[in-house]
């Protein structure tokens, strides 16, 4: 499903660590929080290869719930939803509203990402018709990769030889995405950050948007593997209807 290269940002988001701030990426994680945790750590990824296969499965309806969490019931109730097994992602729920519904796992990350291969991630994702269509077949081929047996490296080539064959297809304007689920375990510093909405662009400068700018509310990462700009909006309630008691300009 989480998600600034890393090369470009490590010293800002550094910098950025001694105000405290923090947020998720999508792929969902963002690189600012895993630059918080690299800043912390020592070189080298916290979990080096992928984990046995079994640690990132769920049972369908955990995993249908889960999915569900990351909307509103308004919009999740008619969702279609998406359930992840041993071959890839498949249809658990047909939809109605045009809405999808699922649960993205930590492959989803920067290809850069401490997390990459963290099978406690579990990032419950709600992606709009024109999200469902332009950005959620980065997050089910990147999966088919993974469970294919491949490599980063090679999801990296693969990934790049899909767009340069057009099996992928280029962002469409309005899509976006709700991340608004406490169940959600993002990254190992955040957990589940903050109640958000995304909205994904073909890549672009995230400051030609105003985020990462201080006092900004917004945030934003460029992902060149998936070529997408994400922009992270927190607001103010979780799915449940409950409030997000953090202010994420302070975390």
């Amino acid at each position: 499903m989480v998600e600034f290269e890393t090369r470009n940002w490590r010293s800002f988001a550094c910098s950025r660590l001694a105000a405290g701030i923090a947020f998720a990426t999508i792929a969902a994680i963002t690189v600012l929080a895993m630059e918080k945790q690299a800043c912390a750590q020592s070189a080298g990824a916290a979990y080096p290869k992928m984990s046995p296969l079994d640690q990132y499965l769920m049972t369908q309806q955990e995993e249908i719930a889960m999915a569900r969490s990351a909307a509103p019931e308004s919009v999740s109730k008619d969702a279609e939803v998406l359930v992840m097994d041993r071959h890839g992602y498949q249809t658990a729920v047909k939809g109605h509203n045009g809405f999808v519904c699922a649960v993205q796992r930590s492959w989803a990350s920067d290809l850069d990402s401490p997390d990459f291969w963290n099978p406690k991630l579990r990032a419950p994702t709600c992606f709009n018709a024109v999200a469902a269509r332009s950005f959620l077949p980065r997050v089910v081929k990147r999966t088919t990769l993974v469970l294919a047996g491949k490599t980063k490296e090679q999801v990296a080539g693969e990934m790049k030889a899909a767009f340069e064959r057009k099996e992928i297809p280029a962002i469409e304007v309005g899509a976006m995405a709700y991340m608004l689920s406490k169940q959600g375990y993002l990254n190992s510093h955040d957990g589940h950050w903050h109640p958000h909405v995304m909205v994904f662009i073909t890549q672009a400068e995230p400051a030609g948007w105003g985020a990462n700018l201080p006092a900004s509310p917004i945030f934003g990462s460029t992902d060149p593997t998936d070529r997408v700009t994400t922009f992270y909006i927190p607001v103010a309630k979780w799915s449940d209807g409950s409030a997000d008691s953090v202010d994420p300009m302070s975390h």
